[in-house]
């Protein structure tokens, strides 16, 4: 419990951001998800030829930078995961 006012807004706001980032954070890690998820779908065959990932690695890209920008994640590890990803993009364009 807050001791003055000047404390309880601070748990206010610090409340009100955590929410919001969790939200933000949640929503990367779909997004990357969705994007792997792709890849495998493509590489096993279960997608039809030609047809474009339900993510592309550019979308994937521009929001780990934001997000990397913003300090919602370390901007070292955007990217990190921005090459992991491209990587397996790669890999999984020569596998076929």
């Amino acid at each position: 419990m807050p001791n003055n006012a000047n404390a309880a807004k601070a748990d206010r706001q610090s409340q009100k951001r955590r929410l919001l980032n969790r939200s933000q954070h949640s929503s990367l890690r779909t997004l990357v998800k969705k994007f792997r998820t792709s890849l495998g779908a493509t590489t096993e065959g279960a997608a039809t030829e030609g047809a474009a990932p339900a993510v592309t690695l550019s979308e994937v890209s521009k929001r780990l930078d934001q997000a990397g920008a913003k300090r919602l994640i370390h901007p070292k590890k955007a990217s990190r995961l921005k090459s992991r990803l491209a990587k397996a993009q790669n890999k999984a364009a020569a596998a076929k």
